[in-house]
């Protein structure tokens, strides 16, 4: 769900809310900011009405006496111009960088805490450029807008005051071509914005396109599939590079039109303005004073019509900000949520649960019930798809039932708090995540703050401990993105150690042992059986070796529980699990 904010929101919806949430906190150094940008203005002001003096009095009146302090006095306001404009531009990229990294990390926050079904429903790299680049460009559209905005207008009105100064009907005709100048900028905004939204969207379409192929490298090069990538990522550049190519067109439209109105602006003011010398009514020094402000005023205006290009890719980049910042996780603790305390292993109860993925075909689960007995080792087996891994999600809340209730020690896990409930949970997964960090912090990572003792003893009882201090620099060697530099045997060894270290009353052991060799998964299973006493463990295999020993196993099909007992009593009753037995899984 969106607020009016989020996409398609109203660029004063917007605004305000940038406003509001980021731009508050730091009213103070935007004020310095301000006085800093009038202090500069002011003597941009100066520095045009110190040439009537220079023409009028020094030029044709020969005051000798005023060329020194004339000059002084122009060199002074440069030089503060310099320092105060200075002095503004450190104060307002303060504030667009803490900007940044507010909105990041309110970002990661928000992203963090939604539920699996939202990043399933979306590529990573989509996601990453979110918090990069999209903020990015908000940080440039928040100190562009606030420097040119600020600096420019106030140039602006000072410079306008001199000209009005000099002679009010020769500023109506300068500024008579604003009008047509702010017409078309109206008009270029709404284009603009919509074109920073495709491109923004195609950025995170090349970064997921990156990310994916980096990840998978090692089967693109396996099948051979390097030109393949090669043409998709040069699709994704190209239509990137065409987009960027449509906005510089359409912001730089401005140019030609601006150059065009400023010169009709200048003819008219040197016509009007010389009849005026002429006849007397306007002396060479408020013509000379008047034009220097007009030609100083032109460069302001400039900036402040190009502004508008960063302006409107910044509002296209918030509402995709908004957009995230305004999802809620549709997992969360219920309303006087209580927190999980058990002693011992709790016994795992599923009510007629029913459940199914938003994208699925069908039910995931179908009105399933099963218990899993405190204490005790359940196996779940059955072919692909069956629903063993939804079972193993529900548990730790990854999802939630649709109907019916899972229990832990007779709780329904919606009634308890996510952090309680996960707290007693280790999972080992088929798919281990390595992170790019020391050996220590990844098996330090099922616990953190584990002192080195505690993370060299769920090494050694994972069977891990010898290959880590055969590696550079043992514990605190490097892994590299995603364990790069790891076998898959090691990396499963390594999620094991992990979950030894939590040393949590329930265990979900999901494929566990799936990319061991038969001696490493012998020495992992001796560790596991050890491991599993006094836990509540469920564990999942297709290998039907590795669940022999359960006290107890349920065999899942289609969502349903087929069958459940125990290996010899299955294998007698000639039911799915005897069957799956018979064909060839006893060996695997």
């Amino acid at each position: 769900m969106t607020t009016p904010a989020g996409r398609g929101a109203s660029s004063y919806a917007l605004i305000r809310r940038v406003a509001r949430s980021y731009l508050r906190p730091h009213v103070r150094t935007l004020a310095w900011s301000l006085a800093c940008m009038g202090l500069a203005a002011a003597m941009t002001g100066a520095m045009a009405w110190l040439m009537r003096p220079v023409m009028d009095d020094v030029l044709y009146g020969k005051r000798t006496d005023l060329i020194l302090p004339v000059g002084l006095a122009i060199l002074a306001a440069s030089v503060l111009r310099g320092l105060v404009s200075y002095a503004q531009v450190l104060l307002t990229n303060r504030v667009g960088q803490a900007v940044v990294a507010t909105i990041q990390r309110d970002l990661f926050d928000r992203l963090i805490t939604l539920d699996l079904a939202f990043f399933h429903a979306r590529r990573s790299g989509a996601l990453v450029t979110r918090v990069t680049s999209d903020v990015s460009v908000m940080r440039a559209a928040v100190t562009d807008t606030l420097i040119g905005l600020g600096k420019n207008l106030l140039t602006l009105a000072a410079l306008v005051a001199v000209m009005v100064y000099q002679d009010w009907f020769l500023s109506l005709i300068a500024f008579g071509v604003f009008p047509f100048a702010a017409g078309f900028v109206v008009v270029l905004s709404r284009r603009l914005r919509a074109i920073s939204r495709s491109i923004q969207s195609q950025t995170g379409n090349l970064a997921a396109l990156l990310s994916q192929v980096f990840q998978g490298v090692r089967q693109v090069k396996a099948y051979g599939m390097e030109a393949y990538e090669r043409e998709r990522a040069r699709a994704a550049i190209n239509a990137l590079r065409r987009l960027n190519l449509r906005s510089v067109r359409m912001a730089h439209l401005t140019t030609p039109v601006n150059e065009t109105l400023a010169g009709c602006a200048i003819c008219g003011v040197v016509v009007y303005g010389g009849y005026q010398c002429a006849a007397g009514s306007l002396t060479p020094g408020q013509l000379v004073s008047f034009i220097a402000a007009f030609l100083m005023a032109y460069e302001p205006m400039k900036r402040l019509a190009t502004l508008n290009t960063s302006f409107q890719m910044g509002l296209g980049a918030a509402e995709r900000v908004f957009a995230t910042l305004d999802q809620s996780p549709s997992i969360m603790d219920a309303p006087g949520a209580r927190a999980l305390q058990v002693r011992q292993a709790p016994e795992i109860l599923f009510e007629d649960v029913s459940f199914a993925y938003a994208n699925g075909s069908g039910p995931a689960l179908d009105r399933v019930s099963l218990v899993a007995p405190p204490g005790r080792v359940t196996a779940l087996v059955g072919p692909s798809g069956a629903g063993k891994t939804t079972v193993m999600n529900l548990i730790p809340r990854l999802y939630d039932a649709w109907s019916g209730a899972v229990r832990v020690d007779g709780w329904d896990v919606r009634e308890l708090t996510l952090e309680s409930l996960r707290a007693h949970i280790a999972l080992v997964s088929q798919d281990v995540t390595i992170f790019d960090a020391t050996v220590r912090e990844n098996i330090a990572y099922g616990r953190v703050g584990a002192d080195p003792q505690a993370v060299e003893a769920a090494a050694r009882a994972a069977q891990a401990h010898d290959f880590i201090l055969a590696l550079p620099q043992g514990y605190d060697t490097p892994l590299g993105e995603n364990g790069a530099r790891l076998s898959g045997g090691q990396r499963q060894r390594i999620s094991i150690a992990r979950a030894m270290i939590r040393d949590a009353p329930i265990l979900l052991l999901d494929e566990a042992t799936s990319a061991l060799d038969n001696e490493s998964e012998h020495a992992v299973r001796t560790a596991l059986r050890a491991l599993e006493k006094g836990r509540t463990t469920l564990v999942i295999a297709h290998r039907l070796s590795t669940v022999r020993a359960a006290d107890k196993i349920i065999v899942m099909d289609k969502g349903h529980v087929a069958e459940e007992g125990r290996h010899e009593d299955l294998l007698a009753a000639g039911g799915l699990y005897a069957h799956m037995y018979h064909a060839g899984l006893k060996r695997g």
